[in-house]
Order: C-alpha cells, then structure tokens, then sequence
C-alpha cells in the first residue's frame, strides 16, 4: 500500500490517514496512549513512505543536523534523512525518548550556544531548525524572556553558525500562528496573508515564531564564510498529529477525563488544518531538495503553508476520542468569549501561585483562539513550486 501519497503542493494524505479513526492502545491514569488507524508507524518500526510510488526526494546531503531533535518532530524528521542514506545530528538539550536510529548521533547542547550549534554543525551540509519553546500549555506561560532566547536568540544562532561553517541550506520549522492572531482566515495563502502585528499578539510563542521567521527569510542570500550563497526556506505547518505524539491530543485526553471538555464553545462549524507528522517529514525533505542547484534554488527565500489539504470541524474531529474513552458528546453549548475570560483568569492564577503550586491550565487563550476562529491556509505556492519540481 502506498501509506504516504504526498506533494509539496498538496501534502494530499490518503484516505487511511485523512480519515483515521482513533484507536485506544493503552489507557491508564497518566497517560493515554493514541494511535490512528492507517497512519504510518513510527520511523523506528519497518515502514517505506513513498512519493508518489517513488523513492523519495534527493536531497544531494551527506550529513544534515536537525536542532530540537530530541523532539517529536524532529526526531520524526531525522529517523527519515537517516533512511535515505544521510547522516544525522540530532541536536537538542534533551536526549529523545525513542532509540537514535543507525545513522544518527544524539548531540546534547543548547541552541542558544554558539560553541556548542558550532561544533555540532561540523562536515553539516543543511540545517532543520526544528527547535522551539512555549507552543502549548505549560510552556506558553513560562518567562517570555525565556522563550524568546530560545525562538529568537536560538535562531539567529543558527543563521551565524550557517554562515561560520559554509552550510548552504536552512530550512526553519515555522507555524501558521505567524498569521494568526484570532481573527479568521478564509482560503488565505502565501501572497495574501500577511504576518499579523507582532504588538498584537497575545502570546510570547507566536511573537517569537515571527520573528524568527522573518530572520530566517532576511538570511536568505546572505553570503557564506567560503564564498557561496546561504539558501533559507520556512514551513508553515498547523497543529501536528501522528502516532506519539505529545503536544496536542494527549492534552485534549486528559481533559475529556476530567469532563472539562463536556460542553461546546464558539461557533460548532469553525474549520481548522491539520498535518501528520508523515506529511510535515516530507514537505521539510522536497524543500530541501528545492533549495539545491540541481532545483534552481526555487524554494529559496519562499515560506510555505503545510496541512493534510483537510478542512475539519474541531468539534467532530475529536468525537472518536470521546467515544473511545467512553464519554458522551458534549452537548452544553458556552459562549466563546466567557472560556476566553476563563482561561485569561486561570493564567493570571498560574501567574500568581506559581511560587508555591505550579499547575499547568486546561485552556490558555491561545488555544481558545485556534479553536473558535481558525486560518483556513490554501496551499498556492507550494503547488508551483511542486510543479517545477516535476518539470526537473
């Protein structure tokens, strides 16, 4: 079976994965454990995601380094570079949690430390910069300076270290919250939606997100320590799914259990994207492969929306999940603006005993935002870009 029939103009899943059902695999107190019926399995089990029955893209690397690589996606992201052949450096401040795979090495440092990004990055021919901090929960409530050492300050990091070590390709993991901020967004695209105001942001995460990515599109051209030219390329994906995953679903679990999720907000019709953590692999492997000489160079300096190409209701995309937990639908129907003023006062609460009880929200008013008014991106650019790559 073809298990992953995707473009970079399209990231088009197959019906096994668009329309996965939600399997409980292990359900315990801490921790319920998902998996989606049809998904590829993780890159450590025996799995082939192919391209349109092809081999996959060739990406002309010898040795890549993936920052945040200890991470879900990253992690994804390297086991994937490493089955075509090229080695790896799994970069991040934590080891992962699942085997480093043959090909790839752990290397343990901060993305704010130059010596350390230096070191790492040596014989490195590309470069994902995977790593982040303060997307979801917890972590959106930390110090904003933290967070924007880490989005910001890490990243331009990594633009020097590129330029000090002569790595010709940069390819950043972004987010759509680059432009978003609340209000919605309907079939917009790369040349119609632009950042939203950085003053106008409610939280430090996606500030930082932009910021970033406007460095990252700044480096591009920028020239390199051995002569040659410093190509960039940013992805823009929504919230990421797949097998493991920690972030998003686990978060949604455990508030189905407490019944905090037993009514309904906002407006029931509100649509969002989605990408699995398979399609999110492939896009960063073709845009690296666009930022090659071989390519024209034709995704150099460009930014990228990515999603599954599904639209979905929030509200029925998480139904299975109730039914396997063995939770009725919610049925209350609540005022989006009172959970707004809810979450703003359990954070002004995290904020305040914090000192003496740390406790993470069930909602912030970030992901009350993307859950009642949500950017519908079309894929546009990437389709032209797909397009010149199949003309190659």
């Amino acid at each position: 079976m073809e298990l992953c029939n995707m473009k970079l103009s399209g990231i088009i899943c197959t019906p096994e994965l668009c329309e996965g059902v939600f399997k409980m695999v292990t359900q315990s107190v801490n921790m319920t454990q998902i998996r989606a019926d049809g998904v590829l399995p993780h890159w450590n089990q025996s799995s082939d995601c192919r391209l349109n029955g092809q081999a996959g893209p060739h990406l002309k690397s010898t040795k890549a380094l993936v920052t945040g690589g200890g991470g879900y996606f990253g992690y994804n992201l390297g086991c994937a570079l490493t089955k075509l052949g090229i080695t790896v450096v799994l970069f991040d401040i934590q080891k992962p949690k699942w085997e480093v795979p043959n090909g790839a090495m752990y290397f343990q440092g901060d993305v704010r430390d130059c010596k350390a990004v230096f070191k790492a990055c040596e014989g490195v021919d590309c470069v994902f910069h995977v790593a982040s901090y303060g997307m979801s929960g917890l972590e959106q409530l930390q110090r904003k300076e933290k967070i924007e050492s880490i989005n910001v300050n890490g990243t331009k990091v990594v633009i020097d270290v590129c330029k000090q070590r002569n790595i010709p390709r940069l390819i950043y993991t972004s987010t759509v919250n680059v432009v978003f901020g609340g209000n919605p967004i309907e079939e917009g695209d790369e040349e119609t939606v632009p950042y939203f105001p950085l003053e106008k942001q409610v939280n430090p995460y996606s500030r930082t997100k932009a910021m970033a990515d406007q460095m990252i599109l700044a480096a591009n051209g920028t020239p390199l320590k051995g002569g040659n030219e410093l190509h960039t390329c940013v992805l823009r994906p929504p919230g990421i799914y797949g097998p493991e995953e920690q972030k998003h679903l686990p978060r949604v679990l455990k508030n189905i259990e407490r019944g905090l999720f037993n009514f309904k907000f906002g407006n029931s019709t509100t649509q969002m994207n989605w990408v699995h953590v398979a399609n999110l692999v492939q896009a960063h492997l073709l845009a690296a492969e666009a930022l090659t000489p071989e390519k024209g160079y034709i995704a150099s300096g460009q930014a990228y929306y990515i999603h599954d190409g599904e639209k979905v209701v929030f509200s029925e995309w998480i139904i299975p999940l109730f039914e396997k937990l063995g939770y009725s639908e919610p049925w209350i129907c609540i005022p989006a603006f009172l959970i707004y003023i809810a979450a703003t006062v359990m954070e002004c609460l995290h904020l305040a005993l914090k000192p003496v009880f740390n406790f993470t929200p069930f909602l912030t008013r970030n992901e009350i935002q993307t859950k009642t008014a949500t950017p519908l991106i079309l894929l546009k650019m990437v389709a032209q870009v797909q397009k010149k790559l199949e003309e190659e």
